[in-house]
């Protein structure tokens, strides 16, 4: 490498988007012995950026107190550059990986996994525990860089990672397989409609909870009927939209007034399993109508590596696509979060490299 210094977006602090500071001197990242090094050419947007830089998270014994994502056990540090969602091209490794990897179009697995089995108790994420990709370079494990084979462009690809493994955990959470009806809540975020199509993708039947104006796309990407979150009652709603037929899952991103009545919607002995909580994390149970009905309920977190290999061949057998709301360069990143925060989008956004910019982000350009 000639150049030393990129650019990048760092978090210097939890607090507004002031925190958030394009700048254009910060070292490029060597790799580490089992790493590489990727030129980053996409990083799609997630709603856990935001609440991260928010220290939304809140404690066990205090909702509203400032925390991370990994709450008392925080690995992040400031200046921290975040973004999960990252595509780009090997450009150097660590001595003890192969130069034959240089030059291959990558997808990062976000997770850092931090032990061998299947279980996700330690996970932290890249973006957060270490680096991410709201920069021109970034250094990641070899092993969580994937080669993709697909036709799909740098910002179409960088919108499934996170909103797509996600989703795809939270169905494996929850067991989910074909046949079953699944509510699906925050349809047209990036994990809400990434669901609809994992639905699919296992044969299962998705039915879609959004707001006005979302209803024909949801459809396109697979929503059995979509209901509208502000109904009057949407226990009756979503009966009519099934013809009376149970909801055996209920995939929920939103929580808040919503919780009970999706309890309601569940069928006895059903399932609900939750990564998000965008109306409002406390809410009000009424235990008799878990135990009554003998519900399970399943909270959720990114994903295990076999989810991330199952997206990989999800993508490359083309049983699910992209659903690119817009791309911005990454100079223009308090505008690309603004865009973001008000959920006026259905899919994913992406920031793009301003060096990358006319060849990835043009195209897609939010308008």
């Amino acid at each position: 490498m000639i150049r030393t210094t990129m650019r990048a977006v760092q978090l210097m602090g939890h607090g507004g988007l002031d925190q958030l500071v394009y700048r254009d001197d910060v070292p490029i990242p060597q790799p580490a012995a089992t790493e590489v090094l990727i030129e980053v050419s996409a990083c799609g947007m997630n709603n856990t950026d935001v609440w991260v830089r928010q220290g939304a998270y809140g404690s066990e014994t205090d909702p509203d107190s400032v925390s991370t994502w990994r709450r008392g056990r925080s690995t992040l540090s400031f200046p921290r550059i975040q973004g999960t969602d990252t595509v780009g091209r090997v450009v150097d490794v660590g001595r003890r990986v192969p130069d034959s990897r240089i030059g291959e179009r990558v997808m990062v697995d976000f997770s850092l996994y931090n032990r061998d089995d299947d279980s996700l108790a330690d996970i932290d994420y890249i973006g957060h525990g270490r680096d991410g990709g709201y920069a021109e370079y970034i250094t990641v494990p070899a092993d969580n860089a994937h080669w993709v084979e697909t036709e799909l462009d740098d910002a179409e690809l960088a919108t499934f990672c996170c909103a797509y493994l996600t989703g795809e955990h939270m169905l494996d959470r929850a067991r989910v397989h074909a046949g079953e009806r699944v509510l699906v809540t925050g349809a047209a975020g990036g994990v809400g409609s990434g669901i609809i199509q994992l639905c699919r993708a296992r044969g299962a039947i998705p039915y879609a909870v959004s707001s006005p104006g979302k209803e024909q796309v949801l459809q396109q990407l697979g929503a059995e009927a979509v209901i509208l979150r502000e109904c009057e009652d949407l226990v009756e709603a979503v009966a009519e939209a099934t013809g009376g037929q149970v909801i055996d899952v209920v995939a929920d991103l939103v929580a808040g007034p919503l919780f009970n009545d999706l309890l309601r919607i569940l069928r006895p002995e059903g399932r609900y399993t939750t990564a998000g909580a965008i109306a409002g994390p406390v809410v009000s149970l009424d235990l008799r109508t878990l135990y009554l009905k003998h519900l399970e309920l399943h909270g959720s977190s990114q994903g295990t590596r076999a989810a991330f290999k199952r997206l990989v061949s999800y993508i490359e057998q083309g049983l699910i696509k992209p659903v690119l709301a817009g791309t911005f360069r990454l100079s223009d990143f308090h505008r690309a979060q603004q865009v973001f925060m008000s959920k006026d989008f259905v899919g994913k956004l992406v920031v793009v490299p301003d060096a990358h910019w006319e060849r990835v982000g043009a195209p897609h350009e939010h308008r």
